[in-house]
């Protein structure tokens, strides 16, 4: 009879429903964590392959735009640049330099020249004010202190 009721202690109603629950718990951890790891890998891989796809469409399409360009039109271009600029360049330079030198230097003389007569017009024409700025403050000093000496 002992033996009964230890095993009936030990496998009640309750302590079955909690181990089936914990079981049930465990198995749900379980598929999550497999369901987890296979998107991540699956998202891994499918990343690395069109990574992949996309830098092999770059270079293929960066190696279209190289062969595209006109490498012998641009050399061409190149040398005939350097054979103009070789020796006409360098009087053509002096030259330019020169002329441009005495035009400078004439239009300031004439600048200076056209800037002197404006400004001693204006300085005339400033004094003029001011002489008359003056008189007619001597005059109000004159008509106040006349006025507060009567």
């Amino acid at each position: 009879m002992e033996v009964q009721q230890w095993w009936r202690l030990r496998f009640s109603f309750r302590n079955a429903t909690m181990m089936v629950c914990f079981f049930n718990v465990i198995t749900a951890i379980f598929l999550l964590h497999i369901f987890l790891t296979s998107a991540y890998t699956r998202n891994k891989l499918s990343n690395s392959n069109s990574n992949s796809v996309q830098l092999s469409y770059i270079k293929e399409s960066e190696e279209i735009r190289l062969a595209m360009l006109p490498v012998e039109l641009i050399k061409r271009v190149r040398e005939i640049e350097q054979e103009v600029y070789t020796e006409p360049e360098t009087a053509q330079k002096k030259d330019t330099k020169q002329t441009a030198a005495v035009d400078l230097s004439k239009r300031l003389k004439d600048f200076r020249s056209l800037n002197d007569a404006s400004s001693l017009k204006a300085l005339e024409e400033w004094r003029k004010r001011k002489m008359e700025r003056a008189r007619q403050r001597e005059l109000e000093k004159n008509g106040t202190t006349s006025s507060t000496s009567s």
